[in-house]
């Protein structure tokens, strides 16, 4: 055997045994991990097809969408959990290439069929400073860990971490559909899933010709893909009852 290939392989189970340990403190906290650090498993193509050979690279317990055009899935596609979730506590980290934008949508049942990105509540990975979408919206509510084109996320500039390093995104749903975003820690919004205010919210939106928008009993969780590098890992759930 060549020394290269040894190497490798030595990586390989290397990886495998972290994971292993990994995931086995994850279901001790009584979370499970969405993205095993080494392949696709458990999740696939919002239209349908397997989880693709290109574009979404996995690789170091990370997965990165590839830069293309910088449109809406349209290119490589979003990808989506094989399950669906109701009420439920999901962490992820983000790392944001200059002038980024993708989004880590739930409550996506895929049954509007759009063209491009896949619909469904939307807390947006951006990068502020550089992408437009930061000013577009109403009041600030398509910058980074806002509900998208609903609800801005609050936050300080000091708890963003720079460009190019590693943020910490949470989303909770809770059985009553109180939902919370989180960044770095910090709680940056929160609302009511179907409440009268949500409703009204949603009319003056985006999402005004879809009924019942954002209100179904649980979706998909969905990695998007707009044309532009980012990256995810440590993407873990639990489910609240």
């Amino acid at each position: 055997m060549k020394t290269t290939t040894f190497k490798s392989l030595i990586a390989v189970i290397g990886l495998l045994i972290c994971s292993v340990f990994v995931n086995a403190q994850m279901k001790k906290n009584n979370y499970v991990p969405l993205f095993n650090g080494v392949n696709g498993q458990g999740w696939h193509l919002a239209n349908g097809n397997p989880f693709p050979e290109n574009g979404w690279v996995i690789k170091d317990s990370t997965i990165t969408i590839e830069a293309s055009n910088g449109k809406e899935s349209d290119t490589y596609g979003d990808i989506v959990t094989e399950k669906e979730y109701g009420a439920f506590d999901l962490v992820f980290d983000f790392k944001l290439s200059p002038g980024a934008n993708s989004g880590v949508k739930y409550f996506v049942t895929l049954a509007e069929q759009t063209t491009g990105s896949a619909i469904g509540l939307e807390y947006q990975v951006l990068d502020d400073e550089l992408h437009p979408d930061a000013k577009r919206g109403k009041d600030g509510n398509r910058t980074l860990a806002s509900l998208y084109d609903l609800v801005k996320g609050e936050k300080s500039k000091s708890i963003i971490k720079p460009i190019g390093e590693w943020n910490h995104g949470r989303i909770v749903v809770y059985p009553n559909n109180h939902v919370e975003h989180y960044l770095n820690g910090v709680k940056v919004l929160e609302y009511e899933r179907g409440s009268a205010a949500f409703r009204e919210l949603v009319a003056q939106s985006k999402y005004a010709k879809w009924p019942h928008f954002g209100e179904a009993p649980k979706g998909h969780i969905l990695l998007q893909d707009h044309g532009n590098e980012v990256s995810f890992k440590n993407i873990k759930i639990k489910e609240l009852n």
